[in-house]
């Protein structure tokens, strides 16, 4: 900083002021702040010109120290009659700076530079992937949206939008790379336990009415009759993000797990790890895959469709242990008051089409008392639907499953009205199987742990949802097959990024609240001086910032002291 004398026919006005580049890297200046003119400053220093000059520069050299100190004081003069630059932004989102930092942590802006050494391509593919992946996590949207939603970042945007579809052709080629990239950068970052790999499908459906390429019909999640594809997500027993594929919408669920399964083996070098996955991916054939080599399988094994002889002895009240006692119980004597808290097992081996597998069947007196009171809470939504007649959905567990309709008079005549009520039976029947819960695995492993790495199945389940709910990745909107796959690609990298951030903080705050406070984290400019806070100080940006190594909280942060906190979050 420097002081600067501005003579005019009427005065001369001292100025401390900054050189700095513009972003087209003009050299120029601006003005800190207004010192007063030299006929008002004159008195104060004995009327000698000399003193006054030197007041000043003694001024703009303790201003260049405390902004090197982040110790800047600076007045601002405003004025009611000053309007802004047409189209000159002034609110700026600072909430993605902590995301980029576990961006370049994890060396995504070095594969990003090795795919473009192998590409003909100009536009800078790692600002591209990047804004893509924070604009996923903070304000989730079009691809075109995206592109103006960048704009109010810190950083603006070095591509046009046109770029970002050229781009995603590019990283739909480049998927299984990246992918593999991230696994072996994350743990430096993160524990990872490749030990236990849990799996599932969803899928994302789109808003057209004809199949086109992967877009295919098939078995809705949210029971929609629009074409969709099928998301694959591979998680660790941490909880973090491994791989992911797609498929389309009309694929055999069963039959997406082997090549995934390949790919890791192949890509991430893995050999030994234990799988587990719902009883609808678990077929005979997956379970015969992991069995090869060092691999493992647990897997949720449905009660209702195992061979009688099984099913007797799982629902059978007696042989009944419980932690290490060694006697046995019968669950039709005890008091489930008595054992709200506790876990009664079974287990034995079966064969199955020449497949050994040791089967555990749990029994807990809570999960029993949940289930029932999520049955009578649909039985009182069944009677509802009974007397207003809206029946509409075919969700199998929708409260539709248990309204029969009657078509028979008494006398045994075609009645012309049918007739709709509870259905005793089917309730019945589900009554049987509350509190059971049963698992089938080739693992000799004591019960406790097999029970304890099923029970963490939540978290794929957790990430599906946030996917969907908080990265807005439904409906899709992309045509090409090739940016599709692109389009999920961002979703899973924002995943491990966000369950990073989450993991950084030591999972003190949620995801949601992780995503609402990013959201309102902003900066006002104030012309060419630097910015003010305009977000509420909390918990949670105090973490942040605590992890990230730089403070954005100040009143104050001058403009040299931005470009060093931009800086600091590529470190």
């Amino acid at each position: 900083m420097k002081l600067t004398i501005s003579k005019s026919k009427s005065a001369e006005q001292l100025y401390i002021t900054k050189s700095f580049r513009d972003e087209s890297g003009k050299s120029t200046s601006k003005i800190i702040t207004k010192l007063g003119t030299m006929e008002k400053l004159l008195p104060e220093h004995d009327n000698d010109r000399e003193k006054v000059i030197l007041w000043g520069k003694e001024i703009a050299k303790k201003m260049t120290i405390d902004e090197k100190n982040n110790n800047l004081n600076v007045s601002v003069n405003f004025s009611e009659s000053l309007r802004n630059e047409k189209g000159e932004p002034i609110r700026f989102n600072i909430g993605y700076l902590f995301l980029q930092k576990i961006f370049y942590q994890l060396k995504l802006n070095k594969v990003c530079d090795e795919i473009k050494k192998t590409k003909k391509i100009t536009f800078d593919l790692n600002d591209i992937l990047s804004k893509l992946v924070y604009a996923r996590i903070i304000d989730p949207s079009s691809k075109l949206s995206t592109y103006e939603f960048s704009k109010s970042f810190l950083e603006f945007p070095k591509f046009d939008s046109h770029h970002i579809y050229r781009a995603l052709d590019v990283l739909a080629e480049n998927s299984d790379e990246i992918q593999s990239h991230i696994y072996d950068s994350s743990h430096n970052l993160i524990k990872r336990n490749d030990r236990v790999l849990y799996y599932d499908c969803t899928n994302f459906f789109f808003e057209i009415e004809k199949e086109d390429g992967i877009k295919k019909y098939g078995k809705s999640k949210e029971h929609r009759p629009n074409p969709i594809v099928q998301m694959v997500l591979l998680l660790d027993g941490s909880g973090f993000p491994l791989a992911f594929t797609i498929f389309p919408g009309n694929s055999n669920e069963q039959k997406t797990l082997k090549p995934l399964e390949k790919k890791i083996i192949s890509d991430f070098k893995l050999s030994k790890f234990i799988i587990c996955t719902d009883a609808g991916l678990s077929s005979f054939e997956n379970r015969k895959f992991n069995m090869l080599g060092e691999r493992s399988f647990i897997v949720t094994q449905s009660l209702k469709k195992i061979n009688k002889n099984i099913k007797n002895w799982a629902l059978s009240n007696e042989g009944w242990k419980l932690g290490s006692d060694k006697r046995t119980y019968n669950i039709d004597e005890i008091d489930d008051d008595d054992y709200m808290d506790s876990i009664f097992f079974k287990e034995r081996w079966i064969n199955k089409n020449g497949m050994e597998q040791r089967i555990i069947v749990s029994y807990s007196p809570k999960y029993k008392l949940y289930q029932r009171e999520i049955r009578y809470g649909q039985i009182n939504r069944a009677l509802k639907i009974i007397e207003n007649g809206n029946r509409k959905s075919s969700n199998t567990n929708s409260p539709n499953r248990i309204i029969k309709d009657e078509y028979i008079t008494s006398s045994g005549e075609i009645a012309n009205i049918k007739k709709s009520e509870i259905d005793i039976d089917r309730i019945s029947d589900e009554e049987k199987y509350d509190g059971f819960y049963a698992v089938c695995t080739n693992l000799e492993d004591p019960i406790e742990n097999i029970l304890k790495i099923n029970k963490q199945r939540w978290q794929i389940e957790s990430s599906f949802r946030t996917v969907k709910s908080e990265f807005k990745a439904r409906p899709v909107y992309l045509r090409r097959e090739n940016r599709i796959k692109a389009h999920f690609l961002t979703c899973f990298l924002s995943l491990m990024i966000i369950k990073i951030l989450e993991y950084k903080l030591e999972n003190k705050f949620s995801i949601h609240e992780l995503i609402d406070q990013l959201k309102e984290m902003e900066l006002h400019k104030i012309r060419n001086i630097g910015y003010l806070s305009s977000y509420t100080r909390s918990d949670i940006t105090d973490e942040l910032h605590k992890f990230a190594g730089f403070n954005t909280d100040y009143e104050f942060i001058s403009d040299e002291n931005i470009k060093k906190i931009i800086k600091n979050s590529k470190i």
